[in-house]
């Protein structure tokens, strides 16, 4: 075993150790849809920190080890930048994104299995907001297939500008799709807003369900605001939110939203 595959395989071990610690009530749906072998783009929602051990724990169930893109100052953290180069993952500067691209169009040709979080950062108001068009772009050139991902949960235990909660036993989702495949004539913006309305639908579909509810009365600010909970409104959020101008703004809008509509 190469030391990559050792590093990989022991950040694993840790996270399930933390997660076991936690005794987070993890349930995986539609991992089926990861390929066991070949080039494959995996595209999620970023609602907490937690987030990429997720969605790694998910493709495990297929043997895949995945290369994750992330912003490029925690490859320089004297504890974690070691791991994540091991790891081979890639850093993205916001400033110069077009290495990030590269190599991940390198990872993808070697028949790797490439994870991106395309909102560029953590959704406050926990809806799918604007995506940058890397993983449709990296799709529509190479002919890969992109397996959108949804998650749900972990944003109560340690997500952007809230205090980490620790209290165990809290229920975490992740939902997969089928794959989608991106025709080389389709329009980057029009392949974004569809990756975008599929996540969205997943997530949706996650937040509508028992186990997830807040409790009556229970202010929630882990919930959003279009569902009863206490997390920023949608428009607030992307007030202050920092997004990439590259990024395509959504067109898509929770099922909630659009029944209100």
């Amino acid at each position: 075993m190469r030391r990559g595959q050792w590093t990989y395989r022991t950040v694993i071990g840790v996270a399930r150790g933390v997660f076991r610690a936690l005794d987070l009530r993890i349930d995986v749906e539609g991992d089926e849809h990861v390929p066991r072998t070949g080039p494959v783009v995996l595209a999620s929602n970023h609602v907490s920190f937690l987030d990429f051990m997720l969605v790694g724990l998910a493709a495990r169930g297929s043997r895949r080890d995945v290369r994750f893109l992330a912003r490029h100052d925690l490859f320089a953290h004297p504890v974690a930048g070691p791991f994540l180069r091991r790891m081979r993952h890639v850093p993205v500067d916001r400033a110069a994104p077009a290495a990030a691209y590269l190599r991940s169009r390198t990872l993808l040709r070697r028949g790797e299995a490439v994870g991106i979080f395309p909102e560029a950062g953590v959704s406050t108001s926990f809806t799918v907001r604007s995506l940058m068009p890397g993983p449709v772009a990296l799709a529509r050139e190479l002919g890969v297939p992109i397996v959108p991902m949804a998650i749900w949960g972990p944003q109560r235990i340690l997500t952007a500008h809230r205090p980490v909660d620790l209290r165990r036993g809290r229920p975490v989702s992740l939902l997969v799709g089928p794959p989608l495949y991106v025709d080389p004539a389709t329009d980057l913006r029009r392949g974004t807003e569809l990756l975008g309305a599929t996540v969205q639908a997943l997530l949706d579909d996650l937040q509508s369900r028992p186990v997830h509810q807040p409790r009556p009365g229970e202010p929630a600010p882990w919930h959003p605001a279009h569902l009863g909970g206490g997390a920023p409104p949608v428009d607030a959020a992307r007030a202050e939110e920092s997004v990439p101008r590259s990024a395509v703004p959504p067109s898509w809008r929770p099922l909630d939203v659009l029944r209100a509509g």
